[in-house]
This record gives structure tokens, C-alpha cells and sequence, in this order.
């Protein structure tokens, strides 16, 4: 439990999508589960399964599922930008677009992801920031459906949520951490650019005669947010200490190791490296090219 009341917000939001406007009396005596996303965010797209399987289970025995897209860099407030990474990850619940901020900053919302689990009520029962503990949000979820609805019949724990709590966690001990390009969060020594690169608060831009950008790390996967600029369509080369990434390409690098980037969005590099020190190379000659931030897992 919480230390402090909070109420399920009014949802003052740019648009809603996969439903008409809700608002705490719309869902009133119904368990609401706010889950808030960015659709580049790794982190949430580890957690994606888990929620949709909330909704799959649970939306016809009380619960509301509503996804809060806020915003992490400038391209994720446009709608087609949006509506693509709702089709792309195949979320049929209603989703809010917070492009303002305004229900994060009414929730004291600090992160991609979080959970924000309401009882019938519209009372704050529990939050989650980040990865992880699913099956005890689905063992409250579970709680506060009995608590609003005694008679009702639930099925059994999700096999998402079963599986989690049946496999033991892997370690992010030693694992790069997110490393940011632009000059706003950029760490010095994180990674080299070479080329015509401009930099600004949260990326970097390729201009005339191509580039790369080299970097140290030691994971077993990484991503890459970008956005392909002008061109609409840019071969990214992968290079993993040196040579082009072969078996251990992640998938959306093709068998001849390019990255053929055509949207604003996450790009999954490298999956399966051994934990060893390796150098990741990404190689691009389009102009308007753009890269934000490299993430990492185990």
C-alpha cells in the first residue's frame, strides 16, 4: 500500500485512442490499471506482454487497462508516430496521449514504465516503477476484483504472469547502462563520433559525407532509438568488434548485418553477445539521419 491518497486523475489528455474520452466517473466501479509507456522505450516493451494479458483476462471481470503514452523525445508526439507504435506492439486497450505531461505530473510520475493500480474506488492502491514484479500486480489486480466484485469468477493467473514468477530473473550486474547521444544527457567517454555530427539536447544529426558512432559496452543485447530524417529510408551498417554483426544480430538487423531504418522508433541491434567487452559500430551516409539513445540488456 501506498503512504499517501492519491485519486485516479482526470484524464486531460491531446486524444484517446481505441476509445471514446474516459474520466474517473466513466470508470467508476471498475479496478483501473494505468500503465505509462513510451512505444521506443525497452523497458516497457518487456513489459507490454504482461499488460495486454491484464487486459485479455481481466477487462470483462472489472478491470481497466489505460495506457498513458507521454513522450520522451520530440518525433513521439506526433500522431502517426503514435498510432504506429499502438499497431506495432498491439495494444487494443484505450490509450490516453499525455503529449503535455499533464496526468504524469498529476500521478508524481518519474519514469517509463510505471503502473498505477487503482481500486473501485478511484483510490491509489499501488504503483510500480520499472521492470518487473508481475505477478505481484496481477496477485492485486486479482485482490481488488474480488474486493469490488465478491462473486465474481476469475480465471486462472495469466501464463505471462505464471511464467515470471516460475523463471529466475536475469542479472543486470555489469550491463552498460542506457547511454543517451545527445549533448543534454550525454556522458563523456560513453562513445565516439566520428564524421559530420551535429549535436543537440537529445540526439545527435548526420549532415554531408556519412558517419559513425563507436561504442564500448558489455551486454548481451542492444538498441538503438533513431529516426531516419528526411530521407524517410536509411542503411544503417552494424559492426560488432569490427566485423559485420552475423549470429548475434538482434532483429532489426538483416543477415548482411544493415539495419534498414524507415520510421522514428527502436531498432534491436544486437541479441545473444556473450558478457564479454565488445565495440558496436553503427555506420550511416544519409543526411538527416538521428540517433538518441542506445539501451541495453543482460
Amino acid at each position: 500500500m501506498i503512504d499517501e491518497p492519491v485519486r485516479l486523475p482526470a484524464f486531460t489528455v491531446e486524444r484517446w485512442v481505441n476509445s471514446p474520452p474516459l474520466d474517473p466517473d466513466a470508470l467508476r466501479g471498475r479496478v483501473v490499471l494505468v500503465d505509462v509507456w513510451e512505444y521506443t522505450c525497452i523497458n516497457w516493451i518487456r513489459t507490454a506482454p504482461f499488460v495486454k494479458a491484464w487486459h485479455r483476462a481481466y477487462a470483462d471481470r472489472g478491470l481497466a487497462v489505460i495506457g498513458l503514452h507521454a513522450p520522451e523525445f520530440a518525433f513521439g508526439r506526433y500522431a502517426e508516430n503514435i498510432d504506429r507504435g499502438i499497431r506495432d506492439h498491439g495494444l487494443t486497450y484505450p490509450v490516453a496521449i499525455d503529449n503535455d505531461f499533464r496526468v504524469w505530473e498529476s500521478l508524481g510520475n518519474i519514469a517509463w514504465p510505471a503502473r498505477y493500480l487503482f481500486d473501485v474506488n478511484g483510490q491509489l492502491v499501488q504503483r510500480w516503477i520499472g521492470e518487473g514484479d508481475y505477478d505481484r500486480t496481477e496477485a492485486q489486480i486479482r485482490q481488488l476484483l474480488v474486493a469490488g466484485t465478491p462473486d465474481v469468477e476469475l480465471p486462472p493467473v495469466t501464463p505471462e504472469a505464471a511464467r515470471f514468477a516460475a523463471t529466475e530473473q536475469p542479472s543486470y550486474a555489469g550491463v552498460t547502462e542506457e547511454t543517451y547521444i545527445g549533448a543534454d544527457r550525454r556522458l563523456p567517454g560513453a562513445f565516439t563520433l566520428t564524421g559530420d555530427w551535429r549535436s543537440s539536447g537529445d540526439h545527435v544529426e548526420l549532415g554531408e559525407g556519412g558517419g559513425e558512432i563507436v561504442l564500448p559496452f558489455n551486454a548481451g543485447e542492444v538498441n538503438v532509438v533513431v529516426d531516419p530524417g528526411p530521407s524517410g529510408q536509411v542503411p544503417v551498417r552494424v559492426l560488432l568488434d569490427g566485423r559485420p554483426v552475423g549470429d548475434e544480430r538482434g532483429a532489426g538487423v538483416g543477415p548482411d548485418g544493415v539495419a534498414h531504418v524507415d520510421r522514428a522508433g527502436m531498432v534491436r541491434l544486437v541479441a545473444g553477445a556473450s558478457r564479454d567487452d565488445h565495440v558496436l559500430t553503427l555506420a550511416a551516409d544519409r543526411p538527416g539521419f538521428r540517433a538518441y539513445v542506445f539501451t541495453f540488456g543482460p
